[in-house]
């Protein structure tokens, strides 16, 4: 699990890289557009690429870290054990839906790369954006799954750090 979350947090140092370049290009085209009367070419496209691309990257992070939004209005009174089953649950679901999206993201990709679907403006080629999130996907359906199997925290090496200074 400890290999998984490192590589959650490398996949989210990639998509802060990710929208750090969104945040540069589009100040670029701005002033550009505004000040200079021009503008990038296909910013748009490349804008909503990259932002599907860092949202999948974010993914396995937010999940290593337990950062979905639970609801536990139903559940609140339960003993801390029943919650912990029906987390446990949550994340098996979680992992089950997310090897859904990357086996049919996979078959999307594929099949833009087959039919060579690129952006209207600029021609990029769709199918690389699926390559990025495919394997965003599988990790964080692995990510769910060893949180199923091991516990909610297995791996994090944060929380335990955390739990060490709690109890000391």
């Amino acid at each position: 699990m400890k290999i998984f979350h490192r590589l959650a947090k490398l996949f989210a140092i990639l998509a802060g890289l990710l929208m750090t370049f969104i945040t540069l290009m589009t100040c670029t085209s701005l002033i550009g557009r505004n000040f200079f009367e021009m503008s990038l070419t296909g910013d748009f496209e490349l804008t909503g690429v990259a932002s599907g691309a860092a949202i999948a990257l974010f993914m396995p992070y937010c999940q290593a870290k337990r950062g979905n939004i639970i609801v536990d209005f139903f559940t609140a009174q339960l003993r801390p054990a029943n919650q912990g089953l029906l987390d446990r649950f949550g994340t098996l679901l979680l992992a089950l839906l997310f090897a859904l999206l990357a086996w049919r993201t996979a078959l999307g990709g594929l099949n833009s790369y087959n039919t060579h679907t690129e952006s209207q403006i600029l021609g990029f080629p769709l199918w690389t954006v699926y390559a990025v999130m495919v394997p965003a996907f599988v990790l964080t359906a692995l990510i769910g799954l060893g949180q199923t199997l091991f516990g909610l925290d297995a791996g994090d090496t944060d929380v335990a750090s955390n739990a060490d200074e709690v109890h000391a």
